[in-house]
C-alpha cells in the first residue's frame, strides 16, 4: 500500500495550493461547481495547480487550458501579463474571466470555456470582457 505522505510535490507547494483552495472567492467557488466532477463536457479540471512559480485557478491538464478568475484589481496587471507569458511559453492556453461575469453570466462563461476546449479559438482573443492566450502549436499533443 502506498505511503499517503509521499508525493511528487514539495510539501510547501501542496500546502500553498491547499491554502489557495480554502481562500476561494465566491466567483471561483461558483465556477468550480460547474467544472468539478467532469461536469463541463466531460473535461477534468483541477484547482490551484502549480505551474512554475504560479498557481492556476483552474486547469484542464489534457487540454492544457488554464482558467483564471479575477477581480478588478487585476485590470491591466503587468504581473498577470507576465504570468500569462510564462504559462504560454510552457504550452498552456489561458482564459481570464472577471468575477462579476462568473457570478452573473455563468452560462456564457461555460460556453466560452467549452469553445476553448474544443479548439474553436485559433489565435489570441483580447476583449474588454475576455482574454484568451493561445499557446504555440508545438506543445499540443
Amino acid at each position: 500500500m502506498p505511503d499517503k505522505d509521499r508525493s511528487r510535490r514539495k510539501h510547501s507547494t501542496t500546502d500553498r495550493a491547499r491554502s489557495l483552495r480554502k481562500g476561494d472567492n465566491i466567483a471561483e467557488a461558483r465556477l468550480w461547481m460547474e467544472l468539478k466532477d467532469r461536469r463541463l463536457g466531460g473535461h477534468k479540471f483541477v484547482r490551484q495547480f502549480p505551474i512554475g512559480p504560479n498557481y492556476a485557478d483552474f486547469l484542464c491538464r489534457k487540454a492544457r487550458l488554464v482558467i483564471e478568475v479575477d477581480g478588478s484589481q487585476h485590470a491591466d496587471s503587468v504581473t498577470d501579463r507576465g504570468r500569462d507569458e510564462f504559462m504560454r511559453a510552457e504550452g498552456y492556453f489561458i482564459l481570464r474571466f472577471w468575477n462579476i461575469d462568473v457570478l452573473k453570466q455563468i452560462g456564457p462563461v461555460c460556453e466560452t470555456i467549452l469553445a476553448a476546449l474544443e479548439g474553436r479559438y485559433a489565435e489570441d482573443v483580447v476583449a474588454t470582457d475576455l482574454r484568451y492566450i493561445h499557446a504555440p502549436v508545438s506543445h499540443r499533443e
